[in-house]
């Protein structure tokens, strides 16, 4: 176990699916920082604006880009993620799934819409862990989770944030999304420092409320996978789609594009 987190963060991991590790990238918020800066520069091709024509501010997010972004591989590469993601979902292997990051800047009402990450995903199974780290102080514009949402019999429509549309042509294999602040459930949320890191499985609920703050929001956040992943099918492109994989349903998640970053 590393010093970063205890049996009972684990535990707590486990049971409700989401915890929070305190300093996890704390020597790496410059270096995450110069990243976002890079990566805005010179968006990849999945790079998104998501408020509509006449809201105010801005809502950016980008994914898989830790292979051209130096700044994100040296984080991932150094800060202790990969043995903290063993410990958290009891595994002795770690692969590398994909990088995101998702800037708010000053003024920006658009909320975070409550999602979860799995439906989305090509890649099913209980070992999953995200970790969504502010590089900016953060209270009331932090990442809220519904605990043991990862736990439920079926899994939440996905959607496309932007338009508003179902991601999938299926729908009643999903549940409509939940509104929890009006049905009372367990949400968690922190005030967090830069490099604090909200640890939470694939298939917990989870959005933002909007950052109505003076100041900048930037989160960088990393998918891994542990042991029990492994590739499945959906009924259309998933998100990142990974053009050209060819996996096969039931493959573990090739080496040579999701390097394994700890091996037990």
């Amino acid at each position: 176990m590393t010093p970063h987190i205890t049996q009972d963060d684990i535990d707590t991991y486990q049971r409700d699916g989401v915890t929070l590790i305190k300093g996890l990238f704390a020597d790496h918020v410059d270096t995450l920082r110069r990243g976002i800066e890079r990566n805005m520069a010179d968006p990849g091709p999945y790079g998104a604006e998501n408020t509509k024509a006449g809201e105010n501010g801005r809502f950016f997010d980008d994914y898989c880009n830790w292979t051209r972004i130096p700044e994100f591989e040296e984080a991932i590469r150094t800060a202790p993620v990969a043995e903290v993601a063993a410990d958290l979902m009891g595994s002795t292997r770690v692969q590398m799934f994909h990088d995101h990051i998702l800037v708010k800047e000053p003024g920006t009402a658009k909320a975070t819409p409550w999602h979860q990450d799995a439906p989305y995903y090509f890649v099913e199974g209980r070992q999953t862990v995200s970790f969504w780290s502010p590089l900016d102080p953060v209270k009331d514009n932090s990442l809220r989770c519904v605990a043991g949402s990862h736990l439920w019999e079926k899994p939440v429509l996905p959607t496309r944030w932007l338009a508003e549309t179902n991601f999938y042509p299926d729908s009643d294999t999903y549940m409509p999304v939940p509104d929890p602040d009006a049905e009372g459930m367990d949400i968690r949320e922190w005030a967090m420092e830069p490099g604090d890191a909200v640890a939470f499985n694939f298939s917990i609920l989870h959005g933002a409320r909007g950052n109505t703050t003076n100041n900048r929001r930037r989160a960088f956040s990393l998918r891994l996978v542990g042991d029990d992943a492994r590739y499945i099918e959906r009924p259309g492109p998933t998100s990142p789609p990974f053009p050209g994989h060819n996996m096969q349903p039931g493959d573990r998640l090739r080496e040579d594009w999701f390097p394994t970053l700890l091996q037990r």
